[in-house]
């Protein structure tokens, strides 16, 4: 048997039939050598990137997690997820401390300043910042219109709305005539300019930044204002006022303002109760009295783009909208209604809180979890993504985890403060009135939850305010 070929003498041999079948010419051949030689050269100047040195220490592992490695986002995914299990968890650890608010009359705006600083509003048009840790308050002089007699003399609905924009450097509430539109410093407080010139006709209930220097109002005249604060306008529009207690601030005038549409309902119900912005899609959302969600595009003018019957369009209140999961939320007499618009969609869902017919009144949104404020005193807490109500877990016994125990998730609020001479002149004795939560606010970094209301019957006079930690 004649032995096998071993690779290299094939190659040899194939090398050989080419150069016999081509037999090319001396030139071709040192042709093809000094290409070679270059290839070979340049080869050999090219060098590898080093990876680095994967490091498996605990200290590089936290290090990566601060600081993000190379650019890369820093472990989102399980950044997302501690922070949404803390969404979840975290209405069950809350326990109520309440705040003395002396006689004030039902607190119906709220939201953080700082760590320890709650700015608020209430129905007796008192603007004031509380101290959590010592319930110091301290009153915010309101600012008054040009003709400051004529304001005066206006009936007053309170202070409705408080919002900061998104660089915390400005405050958007109402003046001292409720139709107009305030705008103060911060951290200062000191006033920077009033909306009262050719503005609203009604009163102001829903305040709205779109970014730092644009703010929109929704009023009870059934209109939506866009307002710009640009700093060059007060030098030039700077009055003053007699008050020492007042200084100088700007008077503005809207940018745009826009009707909401006219469906066929009572003209008396075109009011526009609150607003919701979207960042991502620069979209402005606002609900109505008359039982109707407006969507409008929102850039230097606002686009009106649609106009929805709600499902449950009774005390239509509140609104927030999820930056998430791109839905907004709104609440009524006895559900919470989840709207989900993108792409010309229509989807709505809802949830019924079944708190006895007193209604939502606040909603506020954190990942995918909605805090809902209630009329009867209570916080219920919706999961969105799971569409349901988050319930209370029971252990059955000391070696086993906690589990869903069938009933809903509900903090109650304690009984806050009453003005017995209206409750004993207006109320039979033995009735209870639970406090309304109009107003609640997070502050994320410390876990804390802010809440304040007051007695739900107009006739009382009284307040509610609450640090849940």
């Amino acid at each position: 048997m004649a032995p096998q070929q071993t690779g290299s003498k094939k190659k040899e041999a194939s090398k050989e039939g080419a150069g016999s079948s081509l037999s090319p010419g001396p030139s071709v051949v040192a042709m093809a050598t000094a290409e070679a030689g270059q290839a070979e050269g340049s080869l050999l100047l090219v060098k590898r990137p080093q990876r680095p040195m994967a490091r498996h220490s605990f200290v590089h592992y936290l290090k990566g997690r601060a600081l993000g490695y190379e650019g890369q986002p820093r472990l989102a995914g399980f950044e997302g997820n501690l922070h949404s299990y803390r969404a979840v968890r975290l209405p069950e650890l809350l326990r109520e401390r309440q705040l003395a608010l002396g006689p004030l009359n039902k607190v119906f705006a709220s939201q953080w300043l700082n760590a320890r600083q709650v700015v608020c509003g209430t129905k007796c048009s008192t603007l004031f910042v509380v101290d959590i840790k010592t319930d110091h308050i301290r009153c915010i002089p309101l600012i008054r219109d040009r003709g400051s007699d004529q304001s005066r003399g206006l009936p007053s609905c309170g202070i409705h709305a408080v919002e900061l924009n998104p660089s915390k450097t400005l405050m958007a509430t109402g003046g001292e005539n409720p139709n107009s539109l305030a705008i103060y410093q911060l951290p200062t407080l000191d006033p920077v300019c009033l909306g009262d010139c050719q503005g609203h006709r009604d009163w102001i209930f829903a305040i709205a930044w779109m970014s730092d220097t644009v703010a929109v109002s929704g009023s009870r005249d059934g209109t939506v204002a866009l307002w710009r604060v640009d700093p060059d306008m007060f030098n030039s529009s700077m009055a003053g006022h007699e008050d020492a207690d007042l200084p100088a601030y700007a008077h503005i005038c809207p940018t745009d303002i826009e009707a909401i549409p006219k469906p066929t309902t009572s003209p008396g119900n075109r009011k526009v109760r609150a607003l919701a912005y979207s960042n991502k899609n620069q979209e402005l959302g606002a609900v109505s009295l008359d039982g109707y969600f407006h969507l409008w595009k929102a850039r230097s003018s606002l686009s009106s783009l649609l106009s929805l019957r709600l499902p449950y369009c009774r005390e239509n209140v509140c609104l927030t909208y999820c930056d998430e999961l791109c839905l907004y939320a709104v609440g009524s007499q006895s559900h919470v209604s989840f709207l989900d618009l993108r792409q010309g969609q229509e989807n709505v869902w809802s949830l019924c809180s079944r708190e006895g017919g007193t209604g939502v009144r606040s909603l506020s949104v954190h990942q995918h979890i909605v805090t809902v404020g209630t009329g009867h005193g209570s916080l219920l807490f919706c999961d969105i993504r799971a569409q349901k109500f988050l319930e209370q877990r029971s252990v059955a016994s000391p070696d086993m985890f906690p589990v869903p125990s069938g009933r809903k998730l509900k903090l109650t609020c304690g009984s806050g403060w009453i003005n017995q001479n209206d409750f004993l002149e207006n109320y039979a004795a033995g009735v209870d009135f639970p406090n309304a939560l109009y107003t609640h606010c997070y502050n994320w970094p410390e876990m804390k939850l802010f809440v304040g209301g007051g007695p739900l019957a107009s006739g009382l006079h009284g307040n509610y305010a609450g640090l849940w930690s």
